[in-house]
């Protein structure tokens, strides 16, 4: 249940049904998962992103272990690490019969509707509108299934957009399809200005068509993850320069050639890698290094991101524009 919760956080509910059976092949039990290494269990959430959750994962399982039992209610849940509300209500519920209902953003939804309120997804206000309201649910039906029900409901009938209030078995108690007006209901959300980042990324290739990666050390988001070296640009920073700066880093000083632009989201970040592929026989370099690797992209062995395909993709591509030296070599 924990697992399941934690994958389907600002994750597609699809995607994470289609890693959790391969996830629990490799971690059958909970003492499986805390004695696995951190990189192994970052690696079963490779797909997912927010690749934080799976060291929070790995970091609470280790600290049930030393509790030497679950903890079953849903305040004992959120001292656990990365388990926040929602979280440790819904394991707590689901898993335990606790009584503090869990609520997502459909339940939320649901509560703006039945109740007309002009309030945001989100907001501490609606959050403990919708406590209330499924609180009173189980007060008439004593079972964590109602919940449950009024999820469901949300994801299939009282959906964000074309509400189908005719077949809602609450539209008789529901204020906003008294009036007709279930689309007003919640209030949009302020919408946060995207970061926009550019970044300088270089790519060797060995023999083997093996790729040169490099462990990210900085940055909670992609911290742990491995790709190939990459560096923030700072307005009006050359590219070029940069990643000749980041080849030398890896012991490389031949001649890069400029792929065409890659596009990456993370988070509130949206980013343009400009990556430059090595030309020429790239041979074996920065292997002294426990923070350096070579992999096959296709299947690295290490955790990695998505980031990584796109970069493949673009890197062995036909896209290739231009040659960029080494102002040492010339």
């Amino acid at each position: 249940m924990l697992v399941s919760e934690v994958m389907a956080q600002q994750t597609q509910v699809q995607r994470a049904a289609e890693a959790y059976p391969e996830f629990l092949r490799r971690f059958p039990t909970l003492a499986a998962l805390a004695s696995a290494d951190t990189e192994e269990v970052v690696r079963a959430f490779s797909g997912l992103g927010y690749y934080r959750r799976a060291r929070l994962l790995h970091a609470a399982a280790r600290a049930i272990v030393a509790l030497g039992s679950w903890p079953t209610s849903a305040d004992e849940l959120a001292r656990l690490p990365g388990v926040g509300p929602y979280t440790a209500a819904a394991v707590a519920a689901f898993a335990f019969a606790g009584t503090v209902p869990p609520v997502d953003g459909n339940v939320s939804r649901v509560t703006a509707r039945v109740r007309a309120l002009h309030l945001p997804l989100g907001s501490a206000a609606l959050l403990r509108a919708g406590r209330e309201w499924a609180g009173q649910l189980y007060g008439h039906v004593r079972t964590p299934e109602v919940w449950e029900a009024v999820m469901e409901l949300g994801a299939t009938v009282c959906t964000p957009s074309s509400p189908r209030c005719g077949a809602c078995p609450l539209r008789r108690v529901c204020a906003a399809a008294a009036t007709e007006s279930a689309d007003a209901f919640p209030s949009p959300r302020s919408r946060r200005d995207r970061e926009r980042q550019l970044w300088a990324s270089v790519w060797l290739e060995g023999p083997g068509r093996s790729v040169l990666l490099r462990r990210v050390e900085d940055g909670t988001l992609l911290r742990g993850l491995w790709l190939p070296p990459f560096a923030v640009l700072a307005p009006g920073e050359d590219p070029a320069g940069r990643a000749r700066a980041l080849a030398r880093e890896m012991g490389w000083r031949g001649l890069l050639v400029e792929a065409g632009p890659v596009r990456h989201s993370i988070t509130h970040r949206s980013i343009t890698i400009l990556p430059f592929v090595g030309a020429g026989e790239v041979g074996r370099v920065s292997e002294g290094s426990a923070a350096w690797s070579w992999q096959d992209p296709d299947h690295p062995a290490v955790p990695s991101s998505t980031l990584l395909g796109k970069l493949a993709a673009a890197c062995r591509g036909p896209s290739a524009v231009a040659f960029v030296t080494d102002p040492e070599e010339e």
